[in-house]
């Protein structure tokens, strides 16, 4: 098997529940849970995510397990919710929308039991033992963690005072040595008996929507037992001898992608030369500008991505010319994959009274949430996620994704260009320097070009197994993300 991870304990988990008999959605969702422990401020508990699974025989599928606008039975008279923007340097410059208010229907581990329940081997139970081990003995922040916290740990994650008694050293600092969070290591072990509605339903949901409600948030019962995940057919690509698959909507980042691959055209041809790079400055310009005018405020986006995407296919001249997050990737030597991106926005810096689990704040995101785009309660938010997996016409199969918020698509595509057109290796294909076309189409619209490996450029997690039953796996030197093989031996 072969894991791209963000950390080494997410890809020990792995490693371990491959060893014991694990599949490649086992492994992936092992990985995911650790994550939503030690990755502090990029992913909780109280997220949401996408999976796209390929099976080793059949077609490939993804599970839809982002946010819900939350509000159900609300009345129309209810007080608005208590949200309040914070401004930081964070990511060149963001303002972030937090408190109670800016909490969203979590979805995460729903998901995750529906891609369990069809193609996983272990017990549920199996697949959580390791993150609540991480939650009970403690945790370092990873660099990712750290870097997101120096700028926001008094801000956002301060101001309620169980996030701020988990994170803060007697001065006030950021902890340097074992984050234990209270609560959280039982939460993990209630969640291995009940199962991944835990969430949604008894005691653990009452706990979180009582808590939301209480303090002015918009969360409440009937949000998380409405809740469902969405097994939805993937968005196809047909690049060389590759069929990739990602996400659909509600997810704009799989459209995103999906559209970005097919105008490549082939590019880059070989490695990246100064005439890939501005065809992909134009592409980027084309899509993501499309993506904010058209997309972020359709009225039926599944139908508009597939026009789009019709438009794409018929054009290519058409369409050029015109106008906090965390990845795993595993593939294993059956020919399966799985690609996993779950995200708890920038964090809401609320822990949920006597769960030890912070809460999103997907609500205040205005990529997720856009002012102009109108979502009733129990309907799905935007994401930019796009987790992927392909399979080669020899066999070979791929899991690839990102973290990076609106970064992820173009971290993605640039990956993904150079390793099936490019002739790079995986592994060079992922640390190529990257370009992003940053406010595409508006006037401050900025061409950036990675001079130097950056987190801001995302965090690409890939695995691979070739026909020849050859693993790889690689993590993005721009984040600290940890790359795992286990042969069939058993060693790793």
């Amino acid at each position: 098997m072969a894991v791209a991870a963000p950390n080494a304990a997410a890809a020990d988990a792995a490693i371990e529940v491959a060893r014991a008999g694990g599949s490649a959605v086992d492994a992936a969702i092992s990985a995911a849970l650790v994550a939503m422990v030690n990755e502090v401020g990029l992913v909780s508990l109280s997220s949401g995510g996408f999976l796209a699974v390929q099976p080793a025989t059949g077609a490939a599928y993804t599970v839809d397990g982002w946010v819900d606008r939350p509000g159900l039975g609300r009345g129309a008279d209810a007080p608005a919710p208590l949200t309040w923007d914070v401004s930081t340097a964070y990511g060149g410059g963001v303002s972030i929308t937090v408190g109670p208010g800016s909490v969203a229907t979590h979805g995460s581990l729903a998901a995750f039991g529906e891609a369990h329940r069809r193609d996983g081997r272990l017990p549920w139970r199996e697949l959580v033992a390791p993150a609540v081990d991480v939650a009970r003995d403690g945790f370092r922040l990873g660099a990712a963690s750290r870097y997101y916290l120096q700028h926001v740990h008094d801000s956002v994650f301060g101001w309620d005072p169980a996030s701020r008694s988990a994170l803060h050293d007697d001065e006030g600092g950021v902890v340097e040595d074992r984050v234990v969070v209270a609560d959280l290591a039982a939460t993990l072990e209630h969640i291995a008996d009940v199962g991944p509605r835990a969430l949604h339903e008894g005691d653990l949901a009452r706990l979180i929507a009582s808590d939301v409600r209480r303090r002015g948030g918009l969360l409440g019962e009937a949000d998380l037992a409405a809740y469902e995940p969405v097994v939805r057919p993937p968005l196809t690509s047909r690049v060389g001898a590759w069929q990739l698959a990602t996400t659909p909507p509600p997810s704009v980042g799989g459209v995103v992608v999906a559209a970005m691959l097919r105008l490549a055209d082939g590019h880059p041809t070989s490695g990246w030369d100064r005439r890939d790079v501005e065809h992909f400055v134009l592409v980027q310009r084309a899509v993501l500008g499309h993506r904010r005018e058209v997309l972020e405020t359709a009225a039926d986006l599944d139908q508009a991505s597939r026009a789009f995407l019709d438009l794409v296919d018929a054009d290519h001249r058409a369409v050029l010319e015109s106008g906090s997050t965390a990845h795993v990737s595993v593939t294993d030597a059956d020919g399966s994959a799985c690609s996993l991106t779950v995200s708890s926005g920038y964090g809401s810096g609320l822990i949920a009274a006597g769960t030890g689990i912070w809460l999103n704040n997907c609500l205040g995101e205005q990529e997720l949430n856009p002012p102009g785009r109108q979502v009733a309660a129990g309907s799905r938010l935007l994401s930019n996620m796009a987790p992927t997996v392909g399979r080669h016409d020899d066999g070979s199969t791929l899991a690839i994704g990102s973290p990076g918020a609106d970064r992820i698509t173009t971290a993605i595509v640039s990956a993904l260009a150079g390793f099936v057109s490019g002739g790079l290796s995986l592994e060079a294909a992922v640390a190529h320097p990257r370009v992003h076309v940053h406010r595409a189409g508006l006037p401050d619209e900025e061409v950036r070009v990675e001079d130097e490996l950056s987190m801001y450029y995302g965090g690409v997690g890939a695995a691979l197994t070739r026909a020849t039953g050859d693993l790889e796996a690689v993590a993005d030197p721009r984040r600290e993300g940890v790359a795992r093989i286990l042969r069939s031996t058993g060693q790793s």
